[in-house]
């Protein structure tokens, strides 16, 4: 099986880690132009569990969301990277603008986002805090973001 996962191969993980006893932990997000804030975010996410599940964007969700410009990189590329992380356990692309409905049938143990989120505005907060799974933020990476990138792009490298 690979760390790139349908729906179903994702909830056969999730009754695995139930049975070894393990918390699951879930974030989601594009993940366009991987960087340290990024890997910061994810590093400290699969420190509050023993197994970190990411939900990804697809590029048709990305477009709908942030423009016709974006993704810069294409969803199986993100994908790719995303699962190579040694922090990572599994990643699941999602086409919906959020993934409520991912996160309603994953039910994880942990459901974290960034800083620039409250608990009330993290999609998926009341059903996993019903069934009994926590709800956190982790603070952001200051100054490391992918639009911080582009910038920088534009201003060395476009007249």
């Amino acid at each position: 099986m690979g760390r790139v996962l349908t729906l179903d191969s994702l909830l056969a993980l999730r009754r695995e880690v139930r049975e070894a006893g393990r918390a699951l932990v879930f974030t989601n997000g594009v993940f366009d132009i991987l960087h340290r804030g990024h890997c910061e975010y994810l590093a400290a996410a699969r420190a509050l569990g023993g197994t970190l599940v990411v939900g990804m964007n697809t590029d048709a969700s990305v477009r709908r969301l942030k423009g016709e410009k974006k993704p810069i990189v294409p969803e199986g590329d993100r994908a790719f990277v995303l699962s190579q992380l040694a922090c990572v356990d599994a990643v699941c692309l999602f086409d919906e603008d959020t993934p409520q409905r991912l996160i309603a049938a994953l039910l994880p143990d942990v459901l974290v986002k960034g800083g620039d989120y409250t608990l009330e505005t993290i999609v998926g907060r009341e059903e996993v805090e019903a069934a009994g799974g926590r709800v956190l933020t982790i603070p952001l990476t200051p100054e490391r973001s992918s639009t911080n990138i582009l910038q920088t792009i534009v201003d060395r490298f476009c007249p």
